[in-house]
């Protein structure tokens, strides 16, 4: 079969690969997207952020329930249908699935399904159980993600020991999980479980859980965790595992004490690696760096001149709106237009409960930096709408420049902030000060008036907050 020629090659069809494949035919350009499953999506889609987004969903509505006693309404027991549940959880991905083949067949985009391998710099051979195909390609974006680490030590073998994407498929919800890990994966995956009737236990090595968020925002999760979970143990660590019948035995460290407890399964989430092994960037220019990650440069140039790289692979927040972003970036870039990134704000969103949203620059960030700034909260306890549903444990925080009053960071904790983040996002993006915030007018009575009444707590004038005026 003869090679097929190109102008750009995908590989990977995730929310970078997908979003690069597009906005490329929408420039209109040939365009070649290789995805190695049947289904367009990538993790995100498939084993990641839309299923656990509907798994939170769903098992809030038992929290909800279980907790409307006492507004005075009170529902029956919940009835749990594993079989159920996973049947529609699957159509959504099957829908949203659908729709992506369908855009990318109305932009004209051809899709290969298969191994996407690198015989050179300009050429890529696609595996598949059909055979092989080639593609000969000007550029090559390399957009094939990340998948759960899994450390040697924990590997057994053992079904009962998952990641996140055996996790995701609720198999059967345990009497005891045990979750190693209390980053973003570990803590929502962890609320879906213990909602459906798990004992769960977390064990993380750090002193607090959601690295990356300040610990005033973390705060409250791990609150709700301690209600919620059997027991979250910081700066602890698991030995080692073992099979013991159809449990896992589990050695740990905690307080200066070595613990052997019983399991009947557990989720290792202690981070991801790239997705970058045997698909012959070696036969490139590509350079990778200690942890395996694609290196890249302004545009997402990886050291090879026709290669580009983006998304988890590539590194950083690993975080599929950052992917899609980069994706035009990339396109931009082999254009010959702009793709500046400098000063791009990346939100971050944690679904856990409460969730947990930031942007821009954190207060922790600034102290580690030496920046000089200034903060202002507004508790959602002084908040209508939070008290409306009972859920008053929320926080809005600003970081704010004392000089210029520009945003340089907003945080927000409690039920609903990643709606919420992306005024932050657009102000931090547009320079606006804290009076623009102060003096925009929101609808009352909405959570997103805390982040107005946070802006003028930072003047000293919010309506539902005491706070000391400025200067003082």
């Amino acid at each position: 079969m003869e090679p097929i020629k190109t102008e750009i090659v995908v590989v990977g069809g995730g929310p970078g690969g997908y979003a690069a494949a597009f906005y490329a035919a929408d420039k209109g350009r040939k365009v070649i997207l290789v995805e190695k499953e049947g289904r367009l999506g990538g993790v995100c889609l498939n084993r990641g952020c839309i299923p656990s987004k509907a798994l939170l969903h769903a098992t809030h509505l038992i929290d909800a329930a279980r907790e409307s006693g006492n507004r005075g309404i009170t529902f029956d027991a919940p009835r749990i249908d594993l079989a159920k549940l996973r049947g529609w959880k699957e159509s959504i991905l099957q829908k949203l699935g659908q729709g992506i083949t369908f855009l990318a067949q109305k932009r004209g985009v051809e899709v290969l399904t298969g191994r996407g391998y690198f015989e050179d710099s300009n050429s890529l051979r696609v595996e598949s159980e059909s055979g092989q195909r080639f593609v000969h390609f000007e550029h090559a974006i390399v957009a094939t993600g990340s998948k759960s680490a899994l450390p040697k030590a924990f590997d057994l073998g053992n079904p009962r020991i998952m990641t996140s994407r055996e996790a995701l498929e609720i198999e059967d919800v345990p009497a005891k999980l045990l979750i190693v890990g209390g980053g973003y994966i570990g803590m929502e995956l962890g609320t879906v479980y213990a909602s459906l009737g798990s004992q769960v236990v977390v064990i993380e090595a750090l002193d607090s859980i959601l690295a990356g968020a300040d610990p005033d925002l973390a705060r409250p999760v791990m609150a709700r965790a301690k209600k919620v979970f059997s027991e979250v143990r910081l700066k602890s660590k698991v030995r080692k595992m073992a099979t013991s019948g159809k449990q896992i035995r589990v050695e740990s460290e905690f307080e200066g004490q070595t613990r052997e407890e019983l399991y009947d399964r557990v989720l290792v989430a202690v981070g991801r690696v790239p997705n970058c092994e045997d698909m012959g960037l070696e036969n490139t220019k590509v350079s990778r760096d200690e942890k395996g990650f694609i290196t890249v440069g302004a545009g997402q140039q990886t050291s090879d001149p026709a290669i580009l790289a983006i998304g988890d692979v590539a590194g950083g927040v690993l975080l599929a709106h950052k992917a899609a972003r980069e994706a035009r970036m990339a396109i931009n870039w082999i254009l010959g237009e702009s793709s500046d990134s400098t000063g791009i704000t990346i939100p971050a969103v944690v679904f856990t409960d409460p969730e947990v949203a930031w942007c821009g620059l954190t207060e922790a960030e600034a102290r580690q930096r030496n920046i000089k700034v200034e903060v202002a909260k507004f508790p959602w306890a002084a908040s209508g709408r939070a008290l409306t549903f009972d859920r008053t444990d929320g926080l809005t925080k600003m970081i704010i420049d004392p000089e210029t009053e520009r945003i340089l960071g907003i945080g927000i904790v409690g039920q609903g902030a990643g709606e919420l983040i992306s005024e932050a996002v657009l102000a931090i993006e547009m320079g606006a000060t804290a009076q623009d915030i102060a003096l925009t007018v929101h609808p009352h009575p909405t959570l997103s008036e805390t982040l107005m009444e946070c802006a003028e707590v930072f003047y000293g004038h919010a309506t539902h907050a005491l706070s000391r005026k400025k200067g003082e």
